[in-house]
């Protein structure tokens, strides 16, 4: 046997693990986006309609059109304002001083909390009545006392983002600071010989050599934003309204709380297609052949 052939049977068991969980619920899925499939009315598969679904989200549909601006909103704030945080972690973590061993460590436990659990623990923070973070805010801004911030499109929106951005900085502060502890400091050095301050030396410097990992950064958040679902369920249920149903809840509830699995289908595939040019663009960003 040689060793091509014992490479494939090696390999075999784990194409056979993602043939069924993930090849077969793929294909599986886009037939039901091609078909009328409500549970509601009936368990078996309903008519082909080929690319009426689809159509129908981008023709008929005005709730698929105010879904798809909440998400782009949400991605755009909460990628940016995680990967800004996370760098001015960055910054700050790679100094060296007393207790930054223990701090790093620290900064590390939201990452390791379950987004269910962040957006439960958020929802009472924010609560008017106990909730820490509505106290907190409310002794600063007076005029904030008493605000519900689960009935405001924006105040629920922003609750939304602020914890999904705890959850998510200390990872790519992390992603940073491999990337900052990789600039070779003779270049900053000579730019601060020749009289550049901080600030240039940071934006001169430290920021182009640093704009590839930040690329590859703000790429991943993209994904994982997208995919946001177990804290917009349990702080906000995509409310007020649809003021925070982004993608993913949108099609969780159509199939399932309508039970309409065809219309889902298609949604959900919007979603798929969406992730996978932002994966393609990572895949040729990571693999890219050297200039």
């Amino acid at each position: 046997m040689n060793a091509r052939r014992t490479a494939m049977l090696l390999v075999a068991p784990a194409l056979l693990v993602v043939a069924i969980t993930t090849v077969w619920p793929l294909l599986s899925s886009f037939w039901t986006s091609l078909h009328v499939l409500n549970l509601a009315k009936s368990v078996e598969l309903g008519r082909f309609v080929g690319a009426g679904n689809y159509l129908e989200a981008f023709r008929e549909d005005p709730d698929f059109w105010t879904v798809m601006r909440v998400t782009a909103i949400f991605v755009i704030f909460d990628v940016a304002l995680t990967i800004l945080a996370a760098l001015g972690l960055a910054l700050l973590l790679l100094r060296q001083g007393f207790g930054q061993s223990v701090l790093r460590t620290l900064i590390i436990l939201p990452f390791a909390m379950s987004p269910a659990l962040i957006g439960i623990s958020w929802r009472f923070m924010f609560n008017p009545e106990y909730g820490a973070f509505a106290r907190t805010i409310a002794a600063v801004f007076p005029f904030m006392r008493d605000v519900d911030y689960f009935a405001s499109p924006t105040l629920a929106m922003a609750a939304l983002i602020s914890a999904d951005l705890w959850h998510w900085a200390p990872y790519f502060a992390f992603m940073l600071m491999g990337g900052l502890a990789s600039i070779p400091p003779e270049t900053q050095e000579a730019a601060r010989i020749d009289g550049a301050s901080e600030w240039r030396v940071f934006f001169d410097v430290t920021l182009p050599q640093l704009a590839s990992v930040l690329m590859i950064a703000v790429i991943l958040k993209s994904v994982f934003a997208l995919k946001v679902f177990d804290s917009i369920v349990t702080m906000t249920a995509g409310g007020p309204g649809r003021s925070t149903t982004t993608l993913a809840f949108f099609a969780y509830h159509l199939g399932f709380r309508d039970y309409d699995f065809g219309y889902a289908a298609a949604v959900a595939y919007v979603l798929t297609a969406v992730l996978f040019l932002i994966s393609l663009s990572y895949m040729r960003f990571m693999f890219r052949k050297p200039a």
